[in-house]
């Protein structure tokens, strides 16, 4: 009986130490998808607005969605993450909203890393500029798109 509940205890200390560096991991990839996002969300800001050299979209953009293109055109606004796999990146696509002529608006997509390339938090940020005001729409991306 005695041996019955050490098992049963080693075993539940097991899966607590398993939870507790996922939920550690998971959280090292959410700061740094968030840094990513602020810091990219900063140097667009800094630069007046301007629109990158990508086109501007007529829908929401997708190009976020494609691998080849998310890491063709994805910035690192830092070089390393502590203690993460890869350091955050952050994709930047404008568009124009059919309902709002005059304003111009971007699609910020951040990607940050857990200590495993596996571990990782999609980030999303719209970002809306019309008449000198800013509006910010955030977003946590559910599922990863590759």
């Amino acid at each position: 009986m005695m041996l019955a509940t050490s098992a049963i205890w080693f075993e539940t200390s097991i899966a607590a130490t398993r939870a507790a560096t996922h939920v550690r991991d998971y959280l090292r990839a959410f700061h740094a998808a968030d840094a990513a996002l602020t810091l990219c969300e900063r140097n667009l800001l800094s630069a007046g607005g301007d629109a990158p050299t990508a086109p501007f979209a007529s829908g929401e953009p997708v190009q976020w969605k494609l691998e080849s293109a998310f890491d063709a055109g994805a910035v690192v606004p830092v070089a390393q993450w502590p203690g993460s796999s890869s350091p955050p990146r952050c994709l930047v696509e404008p568009w124009r909203l059919a309902s709002r002529p005059n304003a111009i608006a971007y699609l910020l997509t951040a990607r940050g890393f857990g200590q495993s390339s596996e571990s990782q938090v999609w980030l999303q940020m719209e970002l809306v500029i019309e008449d000198g005001a800013t509006e910010h729409h955030w977003r946590r991306v559910a599922a990863r798109p590759f």
